[in-house]
């Protein structure tokens, strides 16, 4: 058993996309484009890095907190229920090993800071001696063939990817008999972006310290399969802060932190009251398996498009209202690009109004704002897909996220030069190259990107 991050994938918008609609996803080369040639510049923009930053606080109140904190740490993703807390006694060390590219070392230096000064957790890198925590990079491809579906993944009582694979399915492994955590590793693939391995590196890492289960009703934490967040918010880290507090230890019984919780939240989050934990509804298994199989890549894409359509259904069904039901349009929405894009338009609507109103939901409603702004392009409101774009880039720059950054300012940058404005879109567009090339890594992907947000906006691209 494994606490793993879902492969969810890409923002694909091409098929709201005007005429691409009816395109499948991808299905756009630079022949396309024939009212201007889109091409890269002789010498890309140096990669751009976000600045480690303290994030804000939880909003929500304690009680709620406290509940949350019971799931994730007593739970599994599979459902299984976690006997004991299980956490490090004392300092931390980390050791990366394998091929690791520079930009990693620098990701992983910002998230121990951030850890040690946010979380109060003793965290450390050694270069030498066993380490607590072994990060260890592998390829891509040797990461799916052990965990098909996973970006990466967490595994205790192992410090290697050979010591992994030679007891993975046996009892050393097995999340439920672990009682006090003195070895974990943590694989994530070196083959990817810069942030990908980011974005790994945030959740595995918190994993392998804290909680390994997710839960869809979060929508302010890395803790959740959907993916919106991708760097560790305020409330992980009050999460991690509580697991490490000193009124708690390793061995103790869901019962007995329950109990010491109210006490630890007040003192760590006194804006959230003293709250005892609150009893949450578990989420049906019915609607965690849709979304499972609408966002995984082993079935054909009809099949996860049903799938989409069953977790909304599902959803209305239980008259949710909040982000699992948002959640379940965005996929339904996704998975009709280039489909039927009135079905993927009204799911993305939708999805968006709810976002809107949910409160610490703004990163989510701007991944919904992509696909609006893209749609306004594609018809030619150049002026209202730069307001879309204009209203979500604070507040995805703030979130750390590269590829929604630097899609946001290509498509800002192409209704620019559709009102004439071409000065403006070349800085715009130049700017968003460095963010691109943190978000997607390769030349190639870079030059994807600007070819398919080049072919959605009018005048004759596609």
């Amino acid at each position: 058993m494994v606490g793993h991050k879902l492969i969810v994938g890409a923002i694909a918008i091409l098929g709201l996309a005007g005429c691409a609609a009816d395109l499948p996803q991808g299905e756009v080369t630079a022949r396309d484009v024939t009212s201007r040639q889109v091409t890269l510049p002789a010498e890309l923009p140096p990669m751009k890095a976000f600045a480690s930053s303290r994030i804000e606080a939880p909003t929500r109140p304690n009680g709620e907190i406290a509940g949350d904190f019971l799931d994730l740490a007593f739970q599994l993703e599979s459902g299984r229920s976690l006997p004991v807390l299980s956490r490090f006694e004392g300092p931390v060390t980390i050791a990366v090993t394998g091929r690791a590219p520079a930009a990693l070392g620098t990701d992983l230096d910002r998230l121990l800071r951030r850890l040690r000064i946010e979380a109060g957790i003793d965290i450390r890198r050694t270069e030498t001696g066993p380490a607590s925590i072994t990060l260890e990079v592998v390829t891509k491809s040797a990461l799916q063939r052990a965990v098909p579906g996973a970006a990466c993944f967490v595994a205790p009582n192992v410090s290697s990817w050979a010591e992994y694979k030679a007891a993975r399915r046996t009892a050393q492994t097995d999340w439920t008999r672990l009682r006090e955590r003195t070895r974990m590793a943590v694989f994530i693939p070196g083959d990817v972006s810069p942030q990908e391995m980011r974005d790994c590196l945030h959740e595995e890492v918190a994993q392998a310290l804290g909680p390994v289960n997710d839960l869809y009703r979060l929508s302010d934490s890395v803790f959740n399969d959907d993916n919106f967040h991708t760097v560790l918010t305020g409330f992980d880290m009050l999460v991690l802060r509580a697991y490490y507090a000193p009124e708690l230890r390793s061995g103790m019984t869901r019962t007995d932190v329950a109990a010491r919780l109210p006490a630890i939240l007040s003192r760590l989050n006194p804006a959230g009251g003293y709250g005892v934990p609150q009893p949450v509804a578990p989420t049906p298994v019915a609607w965690k398996e849709a979304i499972e199989t609408a966002l995984g890549g082993r079935e054909s894409t009809t099949v996860r498009r049903e799938a989409a359509g069953r977790a909304v259904s599902i959803a209305r069904a239980q008259g949710w209202h909040d982000t699992r039901l948002a959640f379940s349009l965005f996929a339904l929405g996704r998975l009709n690009l280039g489909v039927n894009s009135d079905i993927a338009l009204a799911s993305f609507r939708e999805a968006e109004t709810i976002y809107r109103t949910a409160p610490g939901t703004a990163l989510q409603a701007a991944h919904m704002g992509v696909q609006l702004a893209a749609h306004a392009l594609s018809l030619g409101n150049a002026e209202t897909a730069i307001r879309i774009a204009d209203s979500h880039l604070a507040t995805v720059s703030k979130a750390q996220n590269a590829v929604l950054l630097s899609t946001l300012m290509m498509i800002k940058a192409e209704a620019l030069d559709h009102l004439g404005r071409v000065h403006e879109a070349q800085l715009v567009r130049l700017d968003s190259l460095g963010w691109a090339r943190y978000g997607f890594g390769s030349e190639a992907e870079v030059g994807a990107r600007l070819i398919e947000i080049a072919a959605i906006a009018p005048g004759g691209r596609i």
